[in-house]
């Protein structure tokens, strides 16, 4: 597997635009990669996704079978981008890479988390 070290700009801005949407409820979806393996350009939102003011709830029995995903985004209506138990029970469950963005949705809101839960550091790229 490819370390993932990067997502697009592109893709972040329709992160933020998405949570700041739904608020004040929670934006859910998956992070996909592209063209390029180390870069997350893509979000893949799964039919049946409830989303409420303390959750995000995926259908995973809707997941794609796409070796493309990655791991998760949600968002946060506080603004603390900080993992919960629910959260790093997720992380351990789907994916590598995992996204919490929190109100107010911007580029200084948001955390990058591997899938044990530890904050890592991902590069925002130009396509």
């Amino acid at each position: 597997m490819k370390t993932i070290r990067g997502i697009e700009r592109s893709t972040l801005q329709l992160i933020q635009e998405s949570a700041r949407e739904i608020y004040p409820n929670e934006f859910g979806g998956f992070l996909a990669v592209g063209d390029d393996p180390g870069v997350i350009s893509e979000i893949v939102l799964l039919p049946g996704t409830i989303s409420g003011s303390t959750h995000a709830i995926f259908r995973l029995d809707m997941s794609p079978p796409d070796s493309s995903i990655v791991g998760t985004v949600h968002s946060h209506p506080s603004p603390y981008p900080t993992a919960s138990e629910a959260d790093m029970h997720l992380f351990q469950k789907y994916g590598r890479i995992h996204i919490i963005i929190a109100a107010p949705y911007d580029d200084t809101s948001w955390r990058a988390y591997d899938h044990h839960g530890q904050r890592i550091s991902l590069e925002v790229v130009e396509p």
